[in-house]
């Protein structure tokens, strides 16, 4: 643990000029100058380069909907008709003396620039905390709150058929719901931030590899196909890996009682029981509270999982209820989190930094021919039954990607570092294929790096290069509204990140205290064996 050097009490006790020195020789005078200038620079010196004591805070606050507003996740309308369990805005500040930080998990589907933005702005007027210091991310929740995907006011110019498919025969956001949201997220950093306290930080990893799968499938007609069916005798294996761990940053007071803590992993949360529900993430807060015996708030951030959900395909069982499904989840997820926070070595020395990249990153548009023929399917109506009617509504999100395209040729991306001691949080707008967050992982110099997705904005997926090639396909490379940006897209957004952890020094890895002295044998135990 790395402790201040010790630094005089008065600058007298290094012969600095305290009293009247106008009587004294003028080297000595001279003399005692350049001593006060030594100590001056060796203060300035022990300050900068020793961490404050660290500061952390958590806080939530309620977004649960309505029922009867819209459930967002597809590309049509659905409703909400009963309540499960709560969503919530959950919030972890960290403060080093020098610098605060803000971590913010919303049990959403997505988060909207504009919601961001606004957010941050009342944050900083209410903390004075940075807007770039604050990472705002959905957990992906497919049972949450009307949040997206097409956004209020979003094609008010439009023509009247794509305005129609979008308001009418899309998933729609609430403006009220959000302007909720945007406030609740502001409340909450503020409450966490006034709930500081000098705290001790862990950071460790654990390992869960029995409730996620990657989605994406090679087949034996060469292509790639997204959930092609359990059991199918086309399948030859899975497309690509899986992220396990289980990322973990635990709090405690001075008094080693459980603040809160932050839990990362990379898997969709798309289970779908029957109401309203934070999803997988609920499960997992109660495993860890339950264990712990601890009621704080869990903060969730998603890792790279755009082509990760618990769908095993290569299996030759049938699934659980949507409701087991998600107890299995998050209890899996949720007890490995807890393990790691019972092991984890902690300290108070923690330093806490952020960077930030924006920048804007073009859309791609729907050839003339592709235009065409979803022109005809939109105006041949809307079918009954599979698979007309998934043709039909990818026809209508071509119309809608097509304007967007046309009057918003760009969408402005941000990358996002956060530190936290020996951990970075690594953040990227998109649902980001497991491949690039792995890779961000291997090129990152921190021992620990936790890529974010879905934070700061939402541009869709963003699969790899490889899903577009010749072997490619799959759900995540259609052009729709939600997800257009260029080919190249998730590899700039990679090498950002991976830019930004490297203008940022990793702070030590809490340790615990070493041994003083050899303990004593136990007086039962040093004995030779007893045979008579």
């Amino acid at each position: 643990m790395a402790t201040a050097p010790r630094v005089c009490r008065s600058l007298a006790q290094v012969g600095c000029p305290q009293a009247d020195h106008r009587r004294l020789p003028a080297g000595l005078v001279a003399h005692r100058h350049s001593v006060f200038r030594t100590c001056a620079v060796l203060l300035l010196c022990a300050l900068s380069s020793s961490y404050a004591a660290v500061e952390a805070g958590f806080a939530e606050r309620d977004i649960t909907p309505a029922i009867g507003q819209e459930r967002p996740g597809g590309y049509g309308k659905a409703f909400h008709r009963k309540l499960l369990d709560p969503c919530k805005v959950r919030v972890a500040v960290f403060s080093d003396g020098a610098r605060t930080v803000a971590l913010v998990g919303v049990d959403a589907l997505m988060i909207s620039r504009r919601v961001v933005q606004a957010a941050r702005a009342e944050i900083t007027r209410l903390t004075q905390i940075p807007g770039d210091a604050v990472m705002i991310a959905a957990s992906h929740s497919h049972t949450s709150g009307p949040v997206g995907m097409v956004q209020p006011g979003e094609y008010d110019g439009a023509p009247e058929l794509v305005r129609k498919l979008a308001y009418e025969q899309s998933s729609l956001a609430d403006a009220a719901y959000l302007a909720r949201v945007t406030q609740q997220i502001a409340e909450g950093v503020k409450a966490a931030a006034d709930a500081r306290v000098p705290a001790n930080i862990g950071v460790g990893v654990g390992r869960e590899d029995k409730v996620g799968f990657n989605r994406r499938l090679r087949m034996k007609n060469g292509q790639t196909w997204t959930n092609p069916g359990v059991g199918n005798p086309d399948v030859v294996d899975y497309a690509g890996p899986i992220d396990p761990d289980v990322g973990v940053i635990g709090a405690w007071d001075r008094q080693g009682r459980l603040l809160g803590a932050v839990v990362t992993h990379a898997l969709h949360a798309n289970i779908s029981p029957d109401g309203i529900s934070a999803n997988w993430i609920f499960p997992l807060e109660q495993t860890i509270q339950g264990a712990l015996k601890a009621a704080v708030p869990i903060v969730f951030l998603a890792g790279a999982c755009g082509d990760i959900s618990k769908i095993e395909s290569l299996t030759p069982y049938e699934r659980p209820s949507e409701e087991q499904w998600m107890q299995m989840v998050g209890g899996r997820i949720g007890a490995e989190a807890v393990k790691v926070l019972l092991t984890m070595p902690r300290g108070p020395d923690v330093a806490v930094h952020s960077r930030t990249k924006v920048w804007p990153i073009r859309r791609r548009l729907p050839s003339p021919a592709n235009l065409q023929r979803a022109r005809a399917l939109v105006a041949a109506g809307k079918p009954a039954g599979n698979p007309a009617q998934t043709e039909w509504t990818m026809a209508k999100e071509t119309l809608m990607a097509e304007y967007l395209g046309r009057v918003s040729p760009e969408v402005e991306v941000e990358v996002q570092t956060i530190q936290i001691g020996p951990a970075v949080c690594v953040s990227n707008p998109a649902e980001y294929f497991v491949e690039y967050g792995l890779e961000m992982k291997k090129r990152s110099p921190f021992p620990f790096t936790f890529p974010v997705e879905l934070a700061n904005g939402c541009v869709g997926y963003v699969p790899t290069e490889e899903a577009f090639g010749p072997g490619g396909g799959g759900y995540e490379t259609r052009l729709t509204s939600y997800s257009n940006l260029e080919i190249t897209a998730g590899r700039q957004i990679a090498d950002a990140g991976v830019a930004l952890t490297k203008e940022l020094k990793p702070g030590p890895i809490p340790a615990r205290p070493r041994v003083k002295q050899p303990g004593q044998p136990w007086l039962y135990g040093n004995v030779p064996p007893q045979v008579d």
